[in-house]
C-alpha cells in the first residue's frame, strides 16, 4: 500500500512536469497562454504604476543586484512588521501570545521568509497575530517564491542565448511569475484546502472544556491563506508550531497528497522548461531522470528504516514499524513520503517529527539537504543546483576521456570553472564551519535540550543544513530560539539564498555572452544515459567527499550503536 502511494505520486510528478514545463517556457518567453486575456491588462497596469520598462533587459550583475535589493527591502519590511505587530488590530488575544518577539527572533524570521527558508524558531499560534501572518508571511511566500523562480529563468537564459549581454529583466520576470504562475495556482489550491476543512477565519481562539474538567485552547485563524502558497512557492513553515502534522493545516490524506504535489511539480517541471528554452529537450529529461533515481533511492532507504521493527520494540515483542512522532491518519507511508519530498525541495513543511525517526531515517532527509536541492529543489533554485552539478560532471568527464569541457554548446573555461567550484564548495564550507562553532561553544551546546552525543550532533548539523538549503525543517530536540542560533542560522540562510544565486547568475552571464559551439566528435553528449550516470555519480561522489565524515559522527554512528 505504501509503495502504491509512492508510485502514484512519482508518476503524477513526472506526468505533470511536461505540461507545466511547457507552460513556464511560454510564460517567460512571452508566448501566448490561455490566461493572457485576463492577465495582460493587469501586467501592463503594474508596469506603468511601478515604472518598469519591459523591453529594457539587464546584465547578469544588474539582475543579481535587483534580486538582492528586492529581497533586502522585503526583509526590512517584514522585520519592522514583526516588531510592530502588537499594535495591529485583530486576534489572537495578547494572553495567547506567550513567545516574545525579540529583535533577534524578528530578524531571523524576516530573513527566513524572504529567503524562502521559513525556518521558525517559534510557534506561530503563540507568537504572531493573524494580520502578521497574512500581511507579512503570506506576502513573502508569494514574493520570495516568485523571485526565486525569476532567478532560475534568468539562469536558463544564460544557456539559451548566445552573444548576449543580458539575461532578462528581473522585474518583468517577477511580475509574470506572480501573475501567471503562483497566484492562479494558489487560488485554486487554497479553495481546495478550504473544501477539505482547512480553516479560513479571523475567529477568536476557542476554549473547550475537556471531559477531565480542564480547558483546551484551540487556535483559529486564516490558515488556508498560508498553507498552499507556502508549499507552491517552496517556502515551508507553518501557521501552527506542529506544521503539517496539525489537523487544521493538514486535515486529510488528500490534502497531504495535494500539498506534496504542489512542492514537487513546478521544480521538477523546470527541467522541461530548461530543455525547451535551450532547444535541448532531451538534456532536460536526462536531468529529471537523475532526480527521479535519487528520489526513489532516498525514498526506499527511508521507508526501509521506518517500516522495520526497531530493536527496542523487538525486545518488547512488539512488531510493526516506527510510528513514534507520526500521525496515525498518514501512517508510515504518508510520513516517509512527506519527509523525502520536503527535504529534497526547499519546503520544510513536514507532517511528522524527524527527531523521532530511526538514525537511517534521519540520514535520508539530512543527506537530501546537504546535496544542495539537486532533487526537484526550490522554485528556480533546484534547477540551477542540478545544472551546476552537471557542469562539474562535464568537467570531470572531460578530464577522464579527453573531451572538450562544454555543456549545451557553452564552453567551460577557467573563469567558468572557478564559479562552478565556488558554488560546489560554498555549502560544505558554511554548514560544517557553523556546525563546528556550535559544538565547541557554550551557546551552541545550550540549545541541545533533549539529546546529546551522536543524536545531538545530528540535530545541530541538521539545523544548519536546513538553513543553508533554504528548507526550514528542524529536529525538535534543538532549542533554536536564542541569540546564537538566530544569528548563525540567519548566516546560513543568507549564504544559501544569495551566495549561491549570485554565483549561478554570474555563470549565466558568462554563458549568455558566449557563442554556441557546434557539436563535434569531441563533445561530451549531454542527453544520453551515460551522461545521466555521470551526473548521478558526481552528485554522490561530491556529497561523500564533503559530508561523509560528518555523517559518520552523526546518524551513521548512531545506527551502528543500535
Amino acid at each position: 500500500m505504501r509503495w502504491t502511494e509512492y508510485i502514484v505520486f512519482l508518476v503524477l510528478v513526472v506526468g505533470l512536469a511536461w505540461p507545466a514545463g511547457v507552460y513556464l517556457a511560454q510564460v517567460f518567453d512571452r508566448k501566448p497562454t490561455f490566461l493572457d486575456r485576463v492577465l495582460r491588462p493587469i501586467e501592463s497596469f503594474l508596469y506603468r504604476w511601478l515604472g518598469i520598462h519591459r523591453a529594457r533587459e539587464m546584465s547578469a550583475g544588474v539582475y543579481a543586484l535587483c534580486f538582492l535589493l528586492f529581497s533586502a527591502v522585503s526583509t526590512v519590511g517584514l522585520f519592522l512588521l514583526l516588531l510592530a505587530q502588537h499594535w495591529l488590530p485583530g486576534g489572537p488575544g495578547d494572553r495567547y501570545l506567550t513567545t516574545p518577539m525579540t529583535a533577534d527572533l524578528a530578524a531571523n524570521a524576516a530573513i527566513s521568509f524572504s529567503t524562502t527558508t521559513t525556518w521558525q524558531a517559534y510557534g506561530g499560534e503563540t507568537t504572531l497575530r493573524y494580520l502578521t501572518q497574512v500581511i507579512g508571511l503570506v506576502s513573502q511566500n508569494f514574493l520570495a517564491g516568485a523571485a526565486g523562480l525569476a532567478v532560475g529563468i534568468a539562469f536558463i537564459r544564460g544557456f539559451a542565448r548566445e552573444r548576449s549581454a543580458t539575461v532578462g529583466n528581473f522585474w518583468v520576470d517577477l511580475v509574470r511569475a506572480l501573475l501567471w504562475v503562483l497566484m492562479p495556482l494558489a487560488l485554486v489550491g487554497s479553495l481546495a484546502l478550504i473544501w477539505q476543512g482547512v480553516p479560513f477565519n479571523l475567529a477568536p481562539y476557542t476554549e473547550a472544556h475537556t471531559v477531565e474538567g480542564g480547558i483546551q485552547t484551540i487556535a483559529q485563524g486564516p490558515v488556508a491563506a498560508l498553507e498552499f502558497i507556502k508549499n507552491l512557492g517552496t517556502n515551508g513553515g507553518g501557521f501552527f508550531n506542529a506544521n503539517g502534522a496539525h489537523p487544521y493545516e493538514n486535515p486529510t490524506p488528500l490534502v497531504d497528497f495535494l500539498v506534496l504535489l504542489a512542492i514537487a511539480v513546478l521544480p521538477a517541471s523546470l527541467t522541461v522548461t530548461f530543455g525547451r528554452m535551450t532547444g535541448r529537450s532531451r538534456a532536460g529529461w536526462v536531468l529529471l531522470a537523475v532526480m527521479v533515481v535519487l528520489f526513489v533511492g532516498g525514498l526506499a532507504l527511508c521507508d526501509f528504516a521506518e517500516a522495520a521493527t526497531s530493536p527496542q520494540l523487538a525486545d518488547l515483542h512488539i512488531s510493526g514499524g516506527n510510528m513514534e512522532g507520526k500521525e496515525v491518519r498518514f501512517g508510515i507511508g504518508g510520513s516517509v513520503l512527506a519527509a523525502v519530498v520536503t527535504s529534497n525541495g526547499a519546503t520544510g513543511s513536514y507532517n511528522s517529527m524527524h527527531d523521532s525517526y530511526e538514525p537511517v531515517g534521519v540520514l535520508v532527509p539530512l543527506v537530501n539537504m546537504l546535496l544542495g536541492e539537486v532533487v526537484f529543489g526550490g522554485l528556480g533554485t533546484g534547477l540551477y543546483s542540478m545544472v551546476m552539478t552537471a557542469l562539474v560532471a562535464v568537467f570531470l568527464g572531460g578530464l577522464m576521456v579527453g573531451r572538450t569541457p562544454e555543456y549545451l554548446g557553452k564552453k567551460i573555461a577557467g573563469a567558468e570553472t572557478r564559479l562552478i567550484i565556488l558554488y560546489a564548495l560554498l555549502t560544505p564550507a558554511v554548514v560544517l564551519v557553523l556546525t563546528a562553532v556550535a559544538l565547541v561553544s557554550k551557546a551552541g551546546l545550550a540549545g541541545l535540550i533533549t539529546n546529546t552525543g551522536t543524536r545531538g550532533f545530528t540535530e545541530v548539523l541538521f539545523a544548519y543544513a536546513s538553513s543553508m538549503a533554504n528548507n526550514g525543517q528542524t529536529m525538535a530536540g534543538l532549542n533554536a530560539n536564542s541569540v546564537f542560533y538566530n544569528a548563525t542560522t540567519a548566516i546560513a540562510m543568507l549564504a544559501g539564498r544569495f551566495g549561491l544565486a549570485a554565483l549561478a547568475l554570474a555563470l549565466a552571464g558568462r554563458f549568455a555572452a558566449q557563442r554556441r559551439l557546434p557539436t563535434t566528435a569531441g563533445t561530451l553528449p549531454s542527453d544520453s544515459v551515460t551522461f545521466g550516470a555521470l551526473v548521478l555519480g558526481t552528485i554522490l561522489l561530491v556529497g561523500a567527499l564533503c559530508f561523509l565524515p560528518a555523517m559518520a559522527l552523526g546518524p551513521i554512528a548512531e545506527a551502528l550503536q543500535h
